[in-house]
């Protein structure tokens, strides 16, 4: 099996090559007159020294627990610029101190039986992908044991005639597919951390997937839920809709692993796409596109993919610029041909000035060629990436958010404002901000920005809390949302305590209180203890 990286994304073997490197320094030197950087060498395991574990295991939970070196500076950090550079800098103040893989629920219910009888912090962990802080032992914590659910990964049962599948929590996406594929059947629900992330964690953060609209959010494919709590066992009623009361299932999607460990889940499937239509589409301005692709998502007509990209964030090129906007448009079905549905979204495009590049409808790799292929494989491979920026020192990041199609123009006008103004105040550089539409709704899309600006090597930690501190302000204060899908933890805690109602924050403290009465689990997410 190929070994994950301890530190940064992804697989140890696939860093970013020579060539990337020589590209990303282009870039940054096009951009910020940077032409010589000091950088952060990747470190060796033994490198990086950690405290002894702070707990004694009984022998029950010794069989499926580590305390291996590696194990633990692995679960220390979700890939957060932060985490990373911390361990480049050979670092690691707060290690779990065990890591626990339970092979079932009884296993499961051990671990939090003992972490709730000695006081000590649960972490579930998912994949750990996190870019939120979210499976980071917190810093108060005495005693901490990360739960790891890889070995619960199986596809349970497939039900043909409902189309749906049981599977259990700690399944990565490409298992998922891989055991469905012999059934014709699919989840579909692909997002940049697919390969590295886990149904469990899907669900817990309330993720984004695949389709641009319509069936866009995990919590649009969860047909029940069941979960091991400190209290107890809680499982949903597995229906495809209910009204009585308001759902078991919200409970749990978007918990963030405060109530409880989620074990597995009833999903709706899709079978495999037949059918295809696609096109790529540009636009002399991204509010041209904007205007286009809100005709297209209050047509019905419900593209899988409608991905508006400043021209710019569409290109691999180190000296692209923008001018203008990119749709990255494409319909797909099991049942029927798309021509009808392709003509028409073209011809709202068209009505905002958009032109076409002409792409085979029903070929599997339509969307891989020209600039959607372009795209496709610059957004599968950037979160490698991230690696050689951080070695840098320098902060490249994401953060989204979602806002009504009456807002939309001021909202991006004004975020994209203060994000440049803080950048400025904190950093010196201007910096480098795109945005583009991951998700759009008919009320609404969900804008991304992506920002990279050079932080100082003296102060580096602290000017990238002040930087994701004043665009996290920005997006709240100007009506949107601190996520659209990538979770709260708590890097975006300060943001979403002025989101959230505060009688929503005590119920919420107060159902904590049921699920989880001495507070182990995940303590400082979404609310405090």
């Amino acid at each position: 099996m190929r070994e994950r990286s301890f530190y940064a994304w992804g697989y140890a073997d696939a860093r970013a090559t020579p060539e990337e490197v020589a590209n990303i320094e282009k870039s940054l030197a096009n951009r910020f007159g940077l032409t010589s950087f000091n950088v952060a060498t990747p470190p060796r395991p033994e490198e990086i020294e950690l405290r002894a574990p702070r707990l004694t295991l009984p022998p029950q939970l010794r069989d499926f627990t580590s305390t291996d070196h590696v194990d633990r500076l692995f679960h220390s950090y979700g890939k957060t610029f932060i985490g990373v550079r911390t361990l480049m800098d050979r670092k690691c103040p707060n290690p779990p101190d065990a890591i626990a893989y339970p092979r079932n629920e009884d296993e499961l219910a051990a671990v939090l039986d003992y972490c709730t009888n000695h006081d000590t912090v649960a972490i579930p962990f998912g994949g750990g992908t996190a870019v939120t802080a979210a499976v980071e032992p917190p810093q108060t914590a005495e005693r901490a044991i990360t739960i790891d659910l890889k070995h619960m990964n199986k596809v349970l049962e497939v039900d043909h005639t409902s189309r749906a599948a049981r599977i259990q929590a700690g399944t990565f996406g490409p298992d998922i597919e891989t055991q469905l594929k012999p059934h014709g059947l699919t989840l579909r629900h692909y997002m940049q951390s697919f390969e590295f992330s886990t149904l469990g964690g899907w669900i817990a953060t309330r993720s984004g997937g695949h389709f641009a609209t319509i069936y866009t959010h995990i919590d649009d494919v969860v047909e029940n839920i069941r979960a091991v709590s400190p209290a107890g066992v809680y499982q949903s009623r597995r229906l495809p809709a209910s009204g009585a009361g308001p759902s078991p299932d919200r409970m749990m999607l978007g918990s963030e692993g405060i109530l409880a460990v989620i074990t597995e889940a009833w999903v709706r499937l899709h079978k495999r796409p037949t059918f295809r239509g696609s096109a790529t589409v540009n636009f002399k301005t991204f509010y041209d596109g904007a205007d286009a692709v809100r005709g297209i998502s209050q047509a019905g007509l419900f593209p899988a993919n409608c991905r508006l990209l400043q021209t710019e964030e569409a290109s691999n090129s180190p000296d692209a610029v923008d001018q203008g906007a990119v749709l990255v448009l494409s319909f797909e079905s099991a049942d029927h041909p798309l021509d009808a549905w392709l003509k028409r979204a073209l011809e709202i495009c068209a009505e905002f000035g958009g032109t076409w590049e002409d792409e085979s409808g029903d070929d599997e790799l339509a969307h891989r060629s020209g600039k959607a292929g372009e795209w496709r494989a610059k957004f599968i491979r950037t979160p490698y990436l991230a690696e050689p920026m951080i070695a840098r020192g320098i902060m490249s990041t994401t953060f989204e958010s979602a806002i009504t199609w009456d807002r939309f123009r001021d909202f991006h006008t004004n975020v994209m404002d203060a994000t440049r103004r803080v950048m400025k105040e904190v950093t010196g550089y201007e910096g480098s901000l795109t945005c583009r539409f991951t998700h759009v709704y008919p009320d609404g899309p969900a804008p991304y920005f992506t920002l990279m600006v050079p932080l100082s090597p003296t102060s580096m930690m602290s000017q990238y809390k002040e930087v994701k501190a004043g665009f996290l302000e920005a997006l709240v204060a100007n009506g949107g949302t601190v996520t659209h899908h990538h979770a709260v933890g708590r890097a975006h805690r300060p943001a979403y305590d002025k989101q959230r109602p505060e009688l929503f924050a005590q119920a919420l403290r107060a159902t904590k209180g049921v699920f989880d009465p001495k507070g182990i689990l995940n303590p400082g997410v979404l609310i405090d203890p």
